[in-house]
């Protein structure tokens, strides 16, 4: 990973801290096993889902509402899906 790329991270897990403790789990987890990983298109996404409001952001993620856009709703899908620190 370049300079630049480790930057960003810093950056974005500035951005991920939302003052709810279930969100910055389920960010940070992103951040630590699928960031690297992940496609321009899908970081893209992962933008746009930082620009959401955290009470829509603990709805969708608690399963108690899903986005209506569909790159969104598999994003959070993904997120979910990643399995919790040893």
């Amino acid at each position: 990973m370049t300079d630049a790329d480790e930057l960003e991270l810093r950056r974005l897990r500035w951005r991920c801290r939302r003052g709810m403790r279930e969100l910055d789990q389920l960010f940070g987890r992103y951040l630590d096993r699928a960031w690297r990983q992940a496609s321009e298109d899908e970081r893209g996404v992962f933008l746009r889902l930082l620009e959401t409001e955290d009470d829509k952001l603990w709805h969708w993620f608690m399963g108690y509402d899903v986005p209506t856009d569909a790159e969104l709703a598999r994003l959070v899908d993904r997120i979910r899906s990643l399995p919790p620190s040893a």
